[in-house]
């Protein structure tokens, strides 16, 4: 079909292949490719560990990920790859396999002993599986390359490049709708549309981000809005004291409320002078690590980070499909939060590299505990790649 823009890198390959009539290049493609098996959701959620064929007049349909349809309420996808296909495959099933039937990319590949030994040979000789992760994965077609859409899912492409996931793809199916709870349970202990709807709305107001790591950043900020030039860190530090041992004390202080004058207890001096430590600790965490970024490229050589509200952002962004690819909410829902994860990122950060550094500092904080080991190293490369790789969302949609 002259003019058909393929969806993605997937499609555009067993295309090509297709229409050279090179049909081993069309396995090779096929088996580097994730398969999504359609099934009812009934069913899955009554068995989850069944993968069920439930064949059409032109046997069975898969469908490579960038051909997904948008998820709806009853029909659920399961990725399997082509060497499953092979092993799951017996003489009762039917006699083709359809990939992508209706598709310019579409095969009808027959299923005999030695079909299906090709497969599997194919699947030996394969490099890899599925989208690399690391890169830039986009849709062409069927997600938003520009806009206020577009600029909402771009806010959660930290994940997305690191995951090996399409970053622009609203209506999300990840890696098939099974792993996808099992990703949600394990990682968020979310198993219900109330629970997802919970993290997502924390995600977005910045509620599950450190509240003391954003306030050592706000007292920076006050600090650099004052005095031009940088912020020294022992100046940091001690503003950050003085501005917790005045909290401490109006705390103290009598309170005119509705009900009278209340007092209150003063806290414990060994409380917070344990507060003020550990706050002047960490703004020498956060001064190593901006060192760092300068030093790798992740920060201007006068940049440090304004705030790490990007840090459940970003995750909100992705959270918003998360929920869409376990049904726990609706495309409507997905788009809501997303939007609103762009524009809360847009009023904290003013521009990509600011946004993306904010990320890293919070990812950083929370997992690399100042070793500078895979968590710090995963976080640069891919900051790196948003912000050097001529496809990414970071250097085509702008910031405001």
């Amino acid at each position: 079909m002259d003019g058909w823009t393929a969806p993605s890198a997937i499609e555009r390959e067993l295309y090509g292949a297709k229409a050279r009539g090179d049909w081993t290049a069309y396995l090779d493609a096929l088996a580097r490719a994730e398969l999504f098996l359609p099934q009812p959701r009934a069913q899955v959620d009554a068995d989850p560990r069944a993968a069920r064929f439930h064949p059409g007049p032109a046997g069975l349909a898969v469908y490579t990920r960038g051909m997904l349809p948008a998820p709806d309420p009853h029909t659920v996808f399961l990725r399997q790859s082509l060497a499953w296909f092979a092993h799951a495959w017996d003489d009762r099933d039917p006699a083709h396999l359809a990939v992508n039937p209706g598709t310019p990319a579409e095969a009808y590949l027959t299923t005999t002993p030695a079909d299906r030994a090709r497969w599997r040979a194919h699947w030996d000789a394969a490099p890899t599986w599925g989208l690399a992760p690391g890169s830039v994965h986009a849709l062409h077609t069927g997600g938003p390359l520009h806009g206020p859409v577009a600029h909402g899912l771009a806010v959660g492409a930290h994940l997305a490049v690191s995951n090996g996931e399409f970053w622009n793809a609203l209506a999300h199916h990840g890696n098939g709708y099974t792993r996808e709870r099992e990703r949600l349970r394990t990682s968020w202990g979310v198993t219900d549309s109330a629970g997802w709807l919970r993290v997502l709305r924390q995600m977005l107001n910045a509620e599950i981000v450190s509240p003391v790591w954003e306030y050592a950043l706000r007292v920076r900020r006050v600090i650099a809005a004052d005095f031009a030039g940088p912020v020294d860190v022992e100046h940091w530090r001690r503003a950050a004291e003085a501005s917790l041992r005045r909290g401490a004390e109006r705390a103290a202080e009598p309170q005119l409320t509705p009900d009278g004058v209340t007092v209150a207890a003063p806290r414990p001096l060994a409380e917070v002078e344990g507060e003020i430590a550990g706050v002047r600790r960490l703004i020498g965490r956060i001064a190593r690590y901006e060192q760092r970024f300068r030093a790798d490229g992740l920060l201007p050589e006068d940049g440090w980070v304004r705030s790490v509200h990007a840090w459940d952002l970003g995750r909100a962004s992705q959270m918003a499909r998360w929920g869409l690819a376990t049904r726990y909410g609706t495309l409507e829902d997905a788009e809501r939060a997303v939007l609103r994860a762009g524009g809360a990122a847009r009023g904290a950060y003013r521009s990509w590299a600011e946004f993306s550094a904010g990320y890293a500092l919070g990812r950083c904080l929370h997992f690399d505990e100042e070793e500078f080991g895979r968590w710090y190293g995963s976080s640069l490369a891919t900051h790196l790649t948003l912000t050097t790789d001529p496809a990414s969302p970071y250097l085509n949609i702008p910031w405001d």
